[in-house]
Formats: structure tokens, C-alpha cells, sequence
């Protein structure tokens, strides 16, 4: 590594240490670097030669100078339960760097062993989670939607127990912050005002440094609304793409607004409004319609760990921001999705009789949209067929043409723009179920070409055309579980 503008930092270790324990990876073995993120690398301040460099920083085995590795101590609502047991139980913070633009980043090894909250498990990833950790936070960051990044990837020879014997692999994933809704809730329950009082000086000095300058009190309730604010935009960046996150605890919501853990996750097919794509939420808890209403449940497990630091009146006034962020977050993503420039007050029932529509009559979510965006270029037919009833789909156009003659652009200029939010390429889970499938066979060349797809996914690239197919039947609705 040729650490050419980036700066090396841990300022994770300024807090308290009860919020973490200082933990050794423990190594994997037969380590080998087979996938890495040159274009992250470039942003984050260096330059990588030679990718295998990395096998013993991503197996665990060496450790670079300034890193000090730490488990972090978090708790959390997991299913609507609170659990105190939480933090990082296969994860390890390794340093932070700052980048030649000031970003910051968190660099956190996925897989690294067991810790001391590693409860029952062996703090391993299999070679299945961690492609789709890196998969899906690539695709996510290519559809502009707030994310955690995969830096590289790591595939080991050690067999690994899950429902069966799989091979273990690590991840270094890297975030703006590793902090979440979970740390609060553990200084509230378990180490008291103070140490919420101090970090929420850490997380303001840090991801929210516009308001440090205010009063304490004014700072304090502007930066729990800001928070609120971007989970609320979050959700509504996830529900106009058709993102359903598996696993919406607390401890898996970042305190900057980013999308957090990629374990059983899945965007959608044919369009259903209560689609589950965890197969141990066995009650829908997580259902993709559910998503906006878990994330405010989210924000005031949250609003309650602050109590005894900011007191009710302000984290109920910061609460009120939820709706109004997400719904306009959501009613302008919408309206962009169907070339709407110019607001009219109707707009949100048209809004919600398509997706109705799509409901009833199980109507591919993306390809629908992806049609609408060249409906003057290529006519209704790519729409009228994704419909088993014709009539249904014209009934619609017509109700949909009759609106766009409010518009004051010109056809191609709005589908120019709807083809910019409308994406051609989604992360399909059978797209990752057949790339995982060559790589235990030991062939990335479908995953690495997979991500160069992802990383570009409003341009048309007539030349992975396959990739923008309807999905076969097995692949559809497929649940995944917990277990990586």
C-alpha cells in the first residue's frame, strides 16, 4: 500500500472504554484477495499494486501500523426486543483514515473471530454473506442510495458450520461511521447520562460538525432531528427502488443515516407490498411496506435512550420530523420516477394507484419503471406486456398520458431524466445466488463482472442485456436467512 494523501486516526478510542474491548483478529487460513475496490481505494487517499498485499491485513494476520483493534460494545431492539448481549461478535474496528478530501472512514474487518459478544457464535462470515455484503453495498452506492462500501474481500479454506458446511471469507468494510442507534442505547440502559452526554459530543465532533458552534441544547435537538431526518430520507431512497432490508433493529441503524448490514436483504421482483425476504421473520416485522413505520419505531427506541441527556419535549420535537421528511422524500423520488416536473396536488393518489396496480397484478417493480422511461422511444408494448391483462396497462396509460400533457418538457428530456433515477440493473438475488454459486467453485470472473454492471446501473449497456432479464421462476421471492 502507498498511503499517497490519507491520514491515519482512531477516534473511536476517545470514548469511554466500556464501548469497546481491545481484540486480536484471529486468522484465517489459506487467505487470498479475490475481490478489491480500486475505484473506493483511489477516493479514500491510495493506491493498491498488488491486490494480494492485503491477504494478511484481510485475514486477520497483520495488522498495519496505527491499527488497534477493537470489538465495539453496543445493545439494541432486535425483533422488538430489547437485548443488552449485543456488539460486535465477528467484527473488528481495525483504524480510521482520513481521506485527501476529508472524508473519513471507519475500516472494519467482517469475520475476524470470536470477541467477548460474540455469544454463541464463532465470529466467522461465510464466502455466501460476504459476497452479498459486497455486492449489495455496491449496488446500493451505484443507485446513489447512502451506504456502507466494500473495500475488498478475502476467501479462506477453513470450513465453517451454518445449515451446512460452508468456507470462511472476511470483508473489510468501510463506513463514515460504525456508531449505531444500538451505542445509545447502551450508554442509556448501561453506563448513564454522562456517557450519552459524551457521545453525543463524539458523533457531532465527527459526522455533524455544522453544529458544533450552536448552544449545547439547541445542538443536541437539531442534531437528533438531523438524524431522524436522514433515516427518514433513507427509507423512502429504499422504498422507490424496491429495497427490502431483512433486518431493521436498532443495532443495525447507522447514526448518520447510512444503510447498515447487508444480511438477508432482497429488492424486489414482481412488485408485492408486504414481501418478506428474511425467512426468520417469521411475522413480517420487516415487510417492505413496514419499513417506514420500523424505521420511526427505530428512531424512538433511539429519541428514548436520549431522555436523560436531552429531555422529552425535544426528542418529541425532533420525532415530529420523521413523516414529513419521508413523505417528501418519498413523493418527490415518485414523482421523478414517473417525469413529473411540475407538482400537482393529484399526484400522490396516481402515486399510490400504480403501486396498487403493480400490487394486484404482480408487475416486475423495475422493469416497469425502466419501461415508463422510454415510453415515447419505444412505444407502450414494453409497459402493456409486463401486464397479463392489456387492458389494465392501457387504462392506466391513458390516465398517465392524459397527466404528462401538464408537463411543460418535451418527451425526450423527460425520459433523459427518468432514465437517470429509473434504474436497468438491480442486484436480483438470483444474480447473486449465481455469482456465489462460481465463486465456491472458485471463479469470480461472474461476481467481478456483476459489480461492474451494478456500478452503472441507469446506463443501458447493451452488452450485459441479460442482466436486465425478468428473473426465472426460481428465482423469485427467494428468502434468505439470518445465518453468514
Amino acid at each position: 500500500m502507498t498511503p499517497d494523501t490519507f491520514r491515519i486516526e482512531h477516534r473511536y478510542l476517545e470514548l469511554p472504554d466500556s464501548f469497546y474491548t481491545v481484540q486480536p483478529p484471529k486468522p484465517v487460513s489459506g487467505a487470498r484477495v479475490v475481490c478489491f475496490n480500486h475505484k473506493l481505494a483511489d477516493t479514500m487517499g491510495f493506491h493498491v499494486r498488488n491486490e494480494q498485499d492485503w491477504a494478511g491485513v484481510g485475514a486477520g494476520r497483520e495488522l498495519l501500523e496505527g491499527m488497534e483493534p477493537v470489538a465495539m460494545k453496543y445493545t439494541g431492539h432486535q425483533f422488538g426486543m430489547y437485548n443488552p448481549e449485543l456488539g460486535d461478535g465477528r467484527g473488528l474496528l481495525l483504524w480510521e483514515t482520513v481521506g485527501p478530501d476529508g472524508t473519513r472512514w471507519d475500516w472494519h474487518l467482517k469475520g475476524a473471530g470470536t470477541t467477548p459478544y460474540s455469544r454463541f457464535g464463532d465470529g466467522r462470515a461465510v464466502l455466501r454473506s460476504t459476497i452479498r455484503e459486497y455486492l449489495c453495498s455496491e449496488a446500493m452506492n451505484g443507485l446513489g442510495i447512502a451506504t456502507t462500501r466494500a473495500l475488498f474481500m478475502v476467501s479462506a479454506t477453513d470450513p465453517v458450520r451454518r445449515e451446512s458446511i460452508e468456507t470462511a471469507a472476511t470483508l473489510m468494510r468501510v463506513a463514515h461511521s460504525h456508531i449505531r442507534f444500538g451505542h445509545f442505547e447502551f450508554a442509556a440502559y448501561h453506563e448513564g447520562p454522562n456517557a450519552i452526554e459524551t457521545l453525543i459530543e463524539h458523533v457531532i465532533a465527527l459526522h455533524y460538525p455544522h453544529l458544533i458552534e450552536l448552544p449545547r441544547e439547541q445542538r443536541h435537538q437539531r442534531w437528533f432531528a438531523e438524524v431522524v431526518e436522514r433515516t427518514a430520507r433513507l427509507i423512502a431512497d429504499w422504498q422507490t427502488v424496491g429495497f427490502c432490508h431483512g433486518v431493521m433493529n436498532s443495532d443495525n441503524m447507522s447514526i448518520i443515516g447510512d444503510t447498515f448490514d447487508y444480511g438477508p436483504y432482497a429488492f424486489l421482483d414482481d412488485f408485492d407490498a408486504g414481501f418478506v425476504c428474511n425467512h426468520s421473520d417469521h411475522e413480517g416485522r420487516y415487510a417492505y411496506n413496514r419499513q417506514p413505520q420500523v424505521g420511526f419505531t427505530n428512531c424512538q427506541y433511539l429519541a428514548n435512550a436520549l431522555l436523560p441527556a436531552m429531555g422529552e419535549d425535544k426528542v418529541r420535537e425532533g420525532l415530529k420530523q420523521y413523516e414529513a421528511a419521508y413523505n417528501q422524500r418519498f413523493e418527490q423520488n415518485m414523482r421523478d420516477k414517473l417525469g413529473l416536473a411540475e407538482p400537482e396536488d393529484n399526484d400522490l393518489r396516481l402515486i399510490m394507484d400504480t403501486l396498487t396496480m403493480l400490487h394486484e397484478h404482480s408487475v416486475d417493480y423495475t422493469r416497469f419503471f425502466r419501461a415508463l422511461s422510454n415510453l415515447h422511444r419505444h412505444g407502450t408494448s414494453p409497459v402493456r406486456d409486463l401486464f397479463i391483462d392489456r387492458s389494465v396497462a392501457d387504462e392506466w396509460l391513458e390516465r398517465y398520458e392524459e397527466r404528462l400533457t401538464r408537463e411543460n418538457r418535451a418527451h425526450d428530456e423527460r425520459e433523459y431524466a427518468m432514465r437517470g433515477v429509473n434504474p436497468k440493473y438491480i442486484l436480483r438475488n438470483y444474480l447473486a445466488q449465481q455469482v456465489i454459486m462460481e465463486a465456491a467453485n472458485g471463479d469470480y470472473g461472474p461476481m467481478k463482472e456483476l459489480i461492474a454492471v451494478l456500478e452503472k446501473p441507469f446506463d443501458e449497456q447493451p452488452e450485459f442485456e441479460h442482466y436486465a432479464a425478468l428473473p426465472p421462476e426460481w428465482g423469485k421471492h427467494l428468502n434468505i436467512s439470518c445465518s453468514s
